[in-house]
């Protein structure tokens, strides 16, 4: 067995993470070395409960079969060691030793280009779907790769609309590779695999998701990423644990505004108090990561949206009809659309992500220059 090999066997004992591994690496100096240290040398690490434990998990446990059940079930692993092992996730505080993954590595190196994480919340508004679904087709489009989390909602529209439009994505799980939480993102699971993209998680083949394994997958989506961007989300919205992350790591979080009227936008416009860039297109994105605009079919280089002056639906369109001879306040668009003031404000902000028009910060709207 090598070195690394223990390592790998580490990883699936549980209670050891990152820190823990850490101090026995320092101790013993090797992961072979610790893996068959006498208990009295292990208690004084993780304490006589966990030595107790971790006898018990080496008698049972077999590294020789564990790792005949990762070829079978074609997961790879790379340990902090390894010279693959992705940078940006190197460079966070307690990375996590082992990483389990499914589909093609390659991904992971900071090399394949730019990576941003898409995330939000699992119960989305319209709204949110739209703008979700606008902002990732452009940071595709542009050759970046989608990171999010597999879950439900704005997670399960970001991977999809990345490989709806031949992109890369990666999903992290808070559970072990070989396991697809939910199961209603089967579909998507198994599209990221057939697509040649990647699926990653720190946990052993076979684990399943608690409370904890989830903080703990959303800082290696933020490890992952030079940047993240949070679509929509309540004010406790798990996202918002992936923007804190990153603001840790020093990577940018941009955040999307929504309707004020809405609960799903209290996430963002609390991310935005606290610095995190205000984005209303992909360009702001881009103008920020100081990255040039690759790729003309790309949404934010459409003008035709603006020239024409037409909306996709027939509410967008009475909208630019109102605003063609003047801006006008939002109690004046209420009043004159009979619209309902909530879904006046879900409309207005995305026509203004769609950049249809602009809020010129009074409440008051006008067509786009």
């Amino acid at each position: 067995m090598s070195e690394r090999d223990y390592w790998f066997g580490f990883s699936a004992l549980p209670g050891i993470g990152p820190a823990k591994f850490r101090k026995l690496l320092e101790e013993f100096g090797t992961a072979q070395a610790a893996w068959e240290a006498p208990r009295p040398g292990l208690a004084k690490l993780i304490g006589e409960e966990g030595a107790g434990k971790f006898e018990e998990f080496r008698e049972k446990f077999s590294l020789e079969d564990y790792l005949k059940e990762l070829k079978e079930k074609d997961v790879w692993f790379l340990t902090l060691g390894d010279k693959e092992y992705p940078e940006l996730l190197r460079q966070i505080k307690n990375p996590p030793f082992v990483l389990y993954g499914k589909g093609d590595p390659s991904i992971l190196s900071v090399r394949s280009g730019l990576s941003v994480a898409v995330v939000g919340a699992r119960r989305t508004t319209q709204y949110g779907r739209e703008v979700t679904k606008l902002l990732t087709t452009d940071l595709v489009l542009n050759g970046f790769t989608i990171i999010s989390g597999l879950a439900l909602g704005v997670d399960a529209i970001s991977h999809r609309t990345a490989l709806e439009n031949n992109g890369k994505t990666i999903a992290v799980l808070g559970c072990g590779v070989d396991c697809c939480n939910p199961g209603e993102n089967i579909s998507i699971y198994n599209g990221i695999l057939e697509s040649g993209n990647c699926i990653v998680s720190e946990f052993p083949l076979g684990m399943r998701p608690t409370q904890w394994t989830f903080p703990a997958r959303n800082r290696i989506i933020a490890g992952l990423s030079q940047a993240v961007l949070v679509t929509e989300g309540a004010e406790d919205s798990g996202s918002l644990i992936t923007a804190e992350f990153a603001l840790k790591f020093n990577r940018k979080v941009f955040a999307v505004p929504g309707p004020i009227t809405s609960s799903m936008s209290k996430g963002p416009y609390k991310l935005i108090a606290k610095g995190a860039k205000l984005v209303t297109s992909a360009d702001d994105i881009l103008k920020e990561l100081k990255f040039q605009n690759q790729n003309p079919k790309s949404q934010i280089n459409s003008k035709s949206k603006i020239t024409n002056r037409k909306g996709d639906t027939k509410e967008e369109n009475l909208i630019l009809k109102l605003l063609q001879d003047e801006p006008l306040h939002f109690d004046e668009l209420v009043r004159r659309t009979k619209f309902n003031p909530s879904k006046l404000s879900s409309l207005l902000s995305m026509m203004e992500i769609k950049g249809m028009i602009k809020n010129l910060n009074n409440g008051t709207f006008s067509l786009l220059d």
